[in-house]
């Protein structure tokens, strides 16, 4: 299993991230929640794509969907 790509949130794009994910890797965004520094961990099953946050677990059926979560979510940049 390849290393996880590990990022702050914003530095890389939606783009880049989502071809990571499309390529196996797990995606591990650093980012601000609740005043405090967060991890939260994207990736890709082959099926559906997830977004585990450290308050919830977001599933997308699309790479669109995650797209859009990923930019909504200020992960990547557009």
């Amino acid at each position: 299993m390849a290393e996880p790509l590990r990022v702050a949130a914003g530095e890389r794009s939606a783009d880049d991230l989502l071809d990571a994910l499309d390529d196996g890797r797990r995606v591990v965004v650093e980012t601000e929640m609740f005043g405090a520094s967060h991890e939260v961990t994207l990736r890709h099953d082959g099926d559906l794509y997830y977004c585990d946050t450290p308050t919830t677990l977001h599933r997308h059926e699309t790479p669109d969907g995650m797209y859009q979560c990923i930019i909504k979510n200020g992960y990547g940049a557009e």
